[in-house]
């Protein structure tokens, strides 16, 4: 293998509740290396202990304002993450009706849960209308008339926010910006006023709210700082003009440190939000995600072989981008570390660290510097919990991989290792194939 120039000593890993103890990596209190040998590999390993306290460290620094936490469901839908969360008071951000019924299963009510998306089908609204949904997010003046003519139809009221376009970049990767005017989401805060004023004229909806989110992964609160701005004024507007204004819905998307990013902390974020809208008096709802289940995750693979490539050494895992398509879809850095804790005083090597899908595009790490790697090696992708599980698909007829839970000493598969033959068995020949 080749070595890495340069290469200087690494510091011991440590990632909240993931370590090394007599250099084996654990979860808490669970071997990961039992774990590869009872489950098999690839899975994701989520820590619970991590899942509460992300989220008690959220909570404790927005406890000023006047406020209620609903988890972003798309960061990570299994019913188990889910559920912990639940039990610590959090309500629930879903995007879809998946998401929904995922979210009622896990024991959050209906009545502290927010439904967001751009395309929102009929009978979608008819199903979480009937079901008591605490808030629709509108996101088009057509979305508007479907919910008033729905919510009519079936003698409710319907409680909205419509979310408003600000035009600010997140200074985020292009695909997961979302406040831009070019972006698919929102109204065009310049025409919010009139918007509002037709909503409030239109049967069985109750506008009581402004939402806004503006992407995932800030590293920065500049951006959020604008996009707040741009709202106070739009609320004091709509006050004047007699809309009022009651709820705020500031969308999630606080980042994590994934590499070498410097992110604000969750309480820096709560002092700004106070100091923007703080005195608006309003109701607030927060909408985390990444931040809360990100750190909680790793997903565990194993190496199948080493491959001398022209110029580069290939390290093939058992892994694959459709188990984890992040690093393939927005080439995002995740540290990836052996299970085996190495020398600090070896040597390190370049390394590009593959799966065996056919694609070109299937690395989690290119010219990445890493100890000495063999056959058999298990390796930890880090920071794994958000974005995870829930993008991945059975490209290649891949089955869905195994999701496991930790909570001290104890284990839980909370989402079983799809097989093949499961997925054959959803599809059939048509009758003039039989």
């Amino acid at each position: 293998m080749p070595r890495a120039q340069g290469a200087s000593k690494k510091e011991t890993f440590e990632m909240g509740p993931f370590k090394y103890f007599k250099g084996k990596l654990f979860a808490e209190g669970v071997s990961i290396a039992n774990l590869a040998e009872e489950i098999g590999t690839p899975f994701y390993c989520y820590s619970s202990a991590m899942l509460e306290k992300q989220y008690h460290m959220f909570a404790s620094a927005v406890q000023s304002l006047d406020m209620e936490i609903c988890y972003a469901v798309k960061a990570n839908s299994n019913i188990a993450v889910i559920r912990t969360l639940a039990r610590l008071g959090a309500g629930a951000d879903v995007v879809s009706v998946g998401e929904f019924k995922r979210a009622i299963v896990a024991g959050i009510p209906a009545n502290k849960i927010i439904y967001s998306g751009v395309g929102k089908t009929p009978t979608e609204l008819r199903l979480v209308l009937n079901g008591g949904i605490k808030q629709i997010n509108v996101e088009s003046e057509a979305e508007l008339d479907a919910i008033s003519e729905i919510s009519r139809s079936i003698g409710v009221e319907a409680n909205i926010a419509i979310r408003v376009n600000p035009n600010v970049d997140a200074e985020t990767h292009e695909k997961i910006t979302t406040g831009r005017s070019e972006n698919k989401f929102g109204i065009d805060i310049a025409s919010a006023s009139s918007i509002f004023q037709r909503a409030a004229s239109l049967p069985n909806l109750n506008v009581t709210g402004v939402a806004v989110h503006i992407g995932s992964q800030l590293v920065s609160l500049i951006p959020y700082r604008k996009a707040y701005k741009r709202l106070y004024e739009l609320v004091k507007t709509l006050r004047e003009e007699g809309i009022n204004i009651v709820n705020l819905d500031l969308g999630g998307g606080l980042g994590i440190k994934y590499n070498n990013e410097i992110i604000p902390s969750s309480k820096s974020y709560g002092q700004m939000v106070s100091e923007v809208l703080g005195t608006l008096g309003c109701h607030i709802t927060f909408e985390p995600g990444r931040i809360i289940s990100g750190d909680s995750g790793i997903m565990v693979t194993r190496v199948v072989l080493m491959k001398d490539g022209a110029d580069r050494i290939f390290c093939v895992v058992d892994g694959a981008m459709n188990d984890l398509v992040r690093p393939t879809l927005y080439n995002a850095y995740h540290e990836i570390i052996k299970i085996e804790e190495p020398d600090n005083n070896g040597e390190t090597f370049l390394v590009d660290v593959v799966g065996p899908i056919c694609e070109s595009g299937d690395f989690f790490a290119q010219r990445r510097e890493m100890p000495s790697l063999k056959k058999g090696d298990l390796l930890a992708i880090c920071s794994a919990g958000a974005y995870g599980a829930v993008m991945s698909s059975t490209y290649n007829s891949r089955p869905l991989i195994p999701e496991i839970m930790v909570k001290g000493e104890d284990f839980s598969i909370i989402r079983k290792r799809l097989e093949v033959d499961d997925m054959i068995d959803f599809e059939k020949f048509p009758s003039w194939l039989d």
